[in-house]
């Protein structure tokens, strides 16, 4: 029988290796100031990553497209579900004037779940990929994609326009999804990184939380069924629950039980292993291209 998460379990109060620095330095300070005067939608600020202030001053920022209202109710995000606003086709443009105005060497894209609309927004995701490509040349690109729900035409769509790394996020062991991620599925997930590797993704890469109350050999195995779909970078870190609404954190994992499963990615053969407490999908994404 599967584990059903407690959502009205309190939270345990946090250790201490889970403080976060104040942001800090003149290349964060000017970003800071360009994303306040001109309202710039960032996954790291409407997030509130714990990273952002590393990240901004490696000159690395994610932008979220599609609006910020997902199709999709997991019980992790802290992004609001309902019924998204209609498609701003003259996205692309701005997302790509929003980079080259913050100067970013290499841009991260994700986006809402858009299952409202029959393409699933990978029109928008393509086009806005070609508009940063014209506009900011030098500028390297992750795409943190949806599922598409597997629809091998939409994922077509960003394959055909061949960002550096394309990256969909399993978020959780395959015992876990229903609970975590309730419209989405563990093999649907496992599938597209499969078809995105199998036709010619540069690098793939995927993400998954802890501390939701996964086994260490659940996290194992879940990193052998990555590797059997040939995945190239795995980010592994603590789920932080972002309000009393969302499901609880069930365990804070140990800075030395995240640098075991590291270990255990780097002996596998990933290309490379992300695993740490504030880690997030994002964390040093510049270096994922290398």
């Amino acid at each position: 029988m599967e584990t059903v998460l407690d959502s009205n379990k309190p939270t345990q109060g946090k250790p201490k290796w889970l403080r976060v620095k104040l942001p800090t330095g003149k290349k964060y300070t000017e970003l800071r100031g360009l994303v306040d005067k001109y309202k710039l939608n960032t996954i790291c600020t409407s997030g509130s990553c714990p990273n952002m202030g590393e990240c901004w001053g490696e000159g690395t920022a994610t932008f979220m497209i599609l609006g910020n209202i997902c199709t999709r109710s997991c019980g992790f995000c802290g992004v609001k579900t309902g019924r998204p606003e209609t498609v701003d086709w003259d996205e692309p443009e701005k997302v790509a004037r929003s980079i080259k105005l913050m100067n970013i060497k290499h841009a991260v894209l994700t986006s809402v779940d858009r299952d409202d609309l029959k393409d699933g927004g990978s029109i928008i995701w393509a086009e806005t990929i070609k508009a940063v490509r014209r506009m900011n040349p030098t500028t390297t690109l992750e795409t943190l994609i949806p599922d598409f729900q597997g629809i091998e035409r939409n994922i077509d769509r960003i394959l055909e326009v061949n960002p550096e790394v394309i990256s969909h996020n399993m978020e959780t062991v395959r015992r876990l999804t229903r609970e975590v991620r309730i419209q989405a599925k563990y093999d649907r997930s496992l599938e597209v990184l499969r078809y995105l590797k199998a036709n010619g993704a540069n690098r793939t890469k995927t993400g998954i939380m802890l501390g939701l109350g996964e086994t260490e050999e659940e996290v194992i195995q879940t990193m052998h069924d990555l590797k059997a779909v040939n995945l190239d970078v795995l980010t592994i870190g603590q789920y932080l629950q972002p309000s009393k609404k969302h499901l609880p954190v069930k365990e804070f994992i140990t800075p030395e039980q995240f640098k075991k499963y590291e270990q255990i990615g780097l002996e596998l053969g990933f290309r490379h292993v992300e695993s740490g407490a504030l880690v997030r999908s994002s964390y040093k994404a510049q270096k994922h291209i290398l």
